[in-house]
């Protein structure tokens, strides 16, 4: 069953992204950037904890799960602070900049209190411009062209997620090592970010008539976002407990033996996966039922779980990050698709900001539930765990499938 409308002629997955709005792809360059600059630290830096500074599995489960955590609480406020001024630019770019300031800190730190410090900072400045940029996206993007600008956005972000270990790589060979010269580095594709996003992003205006929300947030105005939007962050939170932080990722590569020079190949391999998927399966969502795309991708992660727990060798690890990045491409822009749809446009900021904020306290348990199970029993119940957490997912979803499509259908598809 799809929601493809018969008015609406089918176009090629080129011909669509020529019709997305340059403002898409700015901040799609924005993200790309950001991640470079992002990702050639965090691929190192829980083997830097715990190889160099000697930090246990379940301390490195608690430090991944609350800075995440932290940047979703920032969200919420942050999104809806951009509905009630309606400048949702102005929150990314202090968002950005804020993340930016904190990368000399990672070269600079003396001991984990700096590095922890700067984690959670940089953490803070992704919260602050995470749903305000979602919520752009939508106000930027045409409304048959929604699950394609997600997907976009997010490709070229996970490209950068793709570039950034890749570098990392690279750098620790001709430097022997060297974490702090990496992490130096890194603070140029940052900045550059910010720039992109100064000069080359421009805010569309608000119609004369909309209605801006109130801050703080009321809870009338949360009822307002309705049942269908919060059908969704029920769901994706069930999601979000399969889903720890992807570090669990870069230590199983460590336990089975894997140089360190190559560790951070495991989040280029992931990323590479997640963004040759998430701009197809965005555009694909333009024209069928966004559940039956969403059951596909939890199935991805359940395979991704079961192969990690089992995995013997190079070759096995390294199907199970593919698995796991498909699955980040099915599911991760589908599901902000889904927020953008079911909310009413000026309490967009606020639907992003509530289901970044919801998520983000799930993922702090499931990756603190991660460690403990680690530690306890091994690498083989952490990822055994999440898979059947994703079972679970995919219960609900059977169970609620019908209402997700009348859901759909209410809001035209999202178009």
């Amino acid at each position: 069953m799809t929601s493809t409308s018969p008015n609406i002629p089918t176009r090629s997955l080129p011909q669509e992204k020529r019709r997305i709005p340059a403002g898409i792809w700015a901040l799609g360059l924005v993200s790309l950037l950001m991640d470079v600059s992002s990702e050639m630290i965090h691929a190192l830096l829980p083997i830097y904890m715990v190889s160099v500074l000697g930090t246990s599995m379940l301390t490195v489960g608690i430090i991944e799960g609350i800075a995440e955590a932290t940047a979703s609480i920032t969200k919420v406020f942050s999104g809806a602070l951009s509905d009630w001024l309606g400048k949702r630019k102005l929150l990314a770019l202090i968002g950005y900049g804020l993340a930016a300031l904190t990368k000399p800190i990672f070269p600079l730190a003396p001991s984990i209190d700096w590095l922890i410090s700067a984690r959670f900072i940089d953490r803070i400045g992704k919260g602050i411009r995470g749903a305000p940029r979602d919520a752009l996206v939508a106000d930027i993007a045409p409304p048959e062209l929604r699950g394609a600008s997600f997907g976009l956005r997010q490709s070229l972000d996970t490209i950068g997620a793709f570039l950034g270990p890749l570098l990392a790589i690279g750098l620790m060979w001709m430097t022997a090592d060297h974490f702090q010269f990496v992490f130096w580095i890194a603070v140029i594709p940052a900045c550059l970010s910010v720039a992109v996003l100064l000069f080359l992003v421009k805010e569309p205006k608000r119609p004369a008539n909309t209605k801006l929300a109130k801050i703080p947030l009321r809870r009338a105005e949360l009822i307002r976002l309705g049942s269908g939007y919060w059908l969704v962050v029920v769901i994706a939170s069930i999601f979000t407990l399969a889903r720890f932080s992807e570090a669990f990722l870069i230590l199983r590569a460590q336990s089975l033996g894997l140089e360190l020079m190559f560790i951070p190949g495991i989040l280029m391999l992931m990323s590479l996966a997640y963004s040759l998927s998430a701009y197809p399966v965005g555009a694909l969502s333009d024209r069928m039922n966004r559940t039956s795309i969403l059951i596909a991708g939890v199935i991805l992660l359940i395979l991704a779980d079961v192969v990690l727990a089992y995995a013997s060798g190079l070759l096995t690890l390294s199907l199970g990050v593919i698995l796991w990045g498909l699955h980040m491409g099915f599911t991760q822009g589908l599901l902000a698709r889904m927020i953008a749809d079911t909310a009413p446009a000026e309490l967009r900021g606020t639907a992003f900001g509530m289901f970044n904020l919801t998520t983000g306290v799930i993922l702090l348990i499931s990756s603190v539930l991660a460690g403990a199970l680690w530690e306890a029993f091994g690498p083989q119940a952490t990822f055994l765990a999440g898979a059947a957490f994703s079972a679970l997912t995919i219960a609900g979803l059977l169970t609620a499938r019908k209402r997700l499509y009348l859901t759909e259908t209410a809001t035209g598809g999202g178009r």
